[in-house]
């Protein structure tokens, strides 16, 4: 149901497939002030909206003028609940509507959101920003967000030599298999990941949705097995045909590395990153990429510049407590 919220202001749910175009040009819009890497397509966001973790139908909502013209977006992403019940909260505001009130509309929206979801006294609800986003940092702040943690891209030429990789005896290397592999794989990502912040364990069910993916290629989905049959370790990324071609670049995404506890400090991380880098090259690509928490307890950042890579950019991921309905305040 539309909700007028002012005299030229209407905050409406998503109608679907319609509203995909309007979506992708609002925040192509927006990318083209913000250079923050967010344009999109149709095809992209249909994928993105199919994620387990959003429903769509409840939790995206939009704000438009009464001609039409969309000027905002919001999308809030519920992962699977740990101590805190945390949303994701996915926001764009047109540059010509900006520092009214909509922001304002769509924090307030998403918050109400997340208590919906009930159940627990902890919500949290989270944002992010490049710290040179325009205003969104301060405006994050002045709403009652802080920052909580810090992430870098960073990127490494392919064009250097790569090392060669060295594998513990008796370790086997193979490319994961959707059908057969799903549950290992799943438990893998979870031991591998359960100390890191704001860990949510995955389910087989997003394990699919990725592997589904129009750009997934089983050639970046590497897996080691330990002598006794253990997935031990893994790394997973891909190429976007999209991404590239609207950067005037070719570079390949690292998007998980990671290693099962018991399997740690034998080697196994930085054997599998030097594989996937001679994978990535090998396929065309001639930039690697890959998003770190700056806080990583495995000392992921470490390993990432002792083979080259260097830090691009900052993401900055602003939290909020959200109270629930019937909690004092």
């Amino acid at each position: 149901m539309s909700t007028l919220l002012s005299s030229n202001i209407i905050m409406r749910p998503y109608a679907g497939e319609a509203d995909l175009p309007a979506i992708a040009c609002l925040m192509n819009a927006c990318e083209a002030v913000d250079r923050a890497d967010i344009g999109t397509s149709v095809d992209e966001l249909r994928q993105e909206f199919a994620h387990p973790n959003l429903d769509a139908a409840r939790n995206i909502s939009l704000w438009q003028r009464n001609d039409g013209t969309l000027i905002g977006f919001g999308a809030l992403s519920i992962p699977q609940p740990t101590e805190t019940h945390s949303g994701f909260l996915n926001f764009h505001v047109h540059p010509i509507a900006r520092n009214s009130d909509i922001e304002t509309q769509i924090f307030a929206w998403g918050e109400q959101q997340l208590r919906a979801v009930g159940g627990s006294a902890l919500l949290e609800l989270q944002a992010v920003s490049r710290p040179n986003q325009g205003d969104r940092p301060r405006l994050l702040e002045r709403y009652g967000f802080t920052a909580k943690r810090y992430f870098f891209q960073m990127a490494r030429s392919l064009a250097e030599p790569i090392p060669t990789p060295q594998f513990p005896v008796g370790f086997t290397l193979r490319h994961v298999v959707s059908e057969l592999d799903a549950a290992d794989w799943v438990a893998l990502f979870n031991e591998s990941f359960i100390d890191h912040w704001n860990h949510h364990p995955m389910t087989v069910e997003q394990f699919h949705y990725h592997n589904q993916d129009p750009d997934y290629d089983p050639a970046l989905d590497l897996v080691a097995i330990a002598p006794d049959g253990t997935f031990a370790a893994f790394c997973t990324g891909c190429i976007y045909p999209n991404d590239n071609q609207r950067s005037g670049r070719n570079e390949g995404w690292i998007e998980v590395l990671g290693t099962r506890r018991g399997f740690r400090r034998l080697g196994l991380g930085r054997a599998m990153l030097l594989l996937y880098l001679q994978q990535l090259r090998s396929i065309g690509a001639e930039t690697a990429l890959l998003g770190v928490d700056s806080d990583n307890p495995s000392g992921a950042l470490r390993l990432y510049e002792s083979v080259g890579f260097r830090q691009l950019h900052t993401t900055i991921v602003y939290t909020k407590e959200v109270r629930s309905e019937g909690v004092e305040g």
